[in-house]
């Protein structure tokens, strides 16, 4: 029980850091194929299932709550540096992803879901909300219908080996404001504000309910698609992977660079893949 939640946290530290797949992490750690078969097997095998999914889930929600401030001090304080150290983890992950492929020959059905895939990163990243401008939360049909589904994207990805849920969120622009609402849910609980509870409630229980429905419905796509298609599916991966740093990069917000900032964001960048290249081995 011990060992599952503090898998989980390392599972829950992934998905709250952009970058760094919670999936990749789950295949390192052996737990991807349990995760996803009692994803999938819930309803048949629930005792069994629930043994394993609530002591990860357990340790990924503590790993979320005690890290979601760290991380939007440093987002909002260094942001060139910080989505530096999200690149690196994400180079640094691609080596773990490319053993899957290699001895494959490579084909056009296998370059046109990289494609795609790469293109549709990109295109989020040029459409969506700009890195510093907040994602419009205030509650209301038309947003609690939009956390819902960014819920259930953020969850697909989550579940995905190598795709980064929280940068998926981040190219979304609803990564700070999730975290940030997050920290304010903590704080009015302990003060016990109820106004701030029920505010913080309307945009963290629709995005919660999106992640759980989104998680089970994806599991199942999931392991169709890997049973069909596993090889493709991965260079689909690879397209996500290779465009996320791109992405971010165009995101970040570039005021106040400087040559010292350049020489940190360069140490930083080395560190994440350094971190990504030790946590994503098998």
């Amino acid at each position: 029980m011990i060992k599952q939640i503090l898998q989980g946290m390392v599972v829950g530290i992934a998905n709250i850091i952009p970058g760094v797949s919670g999936g990749t992490m789950m295949v390192a750690m052996g737990l991807y194929d349990k995760l996803i078969h009692a994803i999938t097997h819930l309803k048949s095998e629930f005792k069994e299932s629930l043994k394993l999914l609530i002591p990860i889930f357990v340790g990924a929600g503590i790993a979320i709550v005690a890290l979601s401030r760290l991380f939007e001090f440093l987002l909002e304080t260094y942001p060139v540096p910080t989505n530096f150290a999200f690149c690196g983890l994400i180079a640094g992950s691609l080596p773990f992803i490319f053993k899957k492929v290699k001895g494959y020959t490579v084909t056009v059905g296998k370059i046109i879901p990289f494609l795609v895939f790469f293109g549709i990163v990109i295109l989020m990243a040029v459409m969506g909300e700009t890195s510093g401008n907040a994602a419009d939360v205030s509650f209301g049909i038309i947003n609690v219908v939009k956390l819902f589904g960014v819920g259930v994207i953020a969850a697909a990805t989550m579940v995905v080996p190598g795709v980064s849920g929280s940068m998926m969120l981040m190219l979304l622009g609803y990564y700070d404001v999730i975290i940030e609402t997050i920290n304010d849910c903590i704080d009015a609980l302990l003060k016990f504000d109820i106004a701030e509870i029920l505010r913080t409630a309307g945009v963290l229980a629709p995005f919660g309910i999106g992640v759980v429905i989104g998680i089970f419905v994806i599991a199942k796509i999931v392991e169709f698609i890997f049973s069909k298609a596993e090889i493709h599916a991965y260079y689909g991966i690879i397209g996500l992977i290779l465009a996320s740093p791109i992405a971010i990069l165009m995101k970040t917000d570039w005021s106040g660079i400087s040559v010292v900032m350049i020489i940190i964001s360069v140490v930083t960048f080395a560190a994440g893949w350094f971190t990504a290249s030790k946590l994503g081995g098998e």
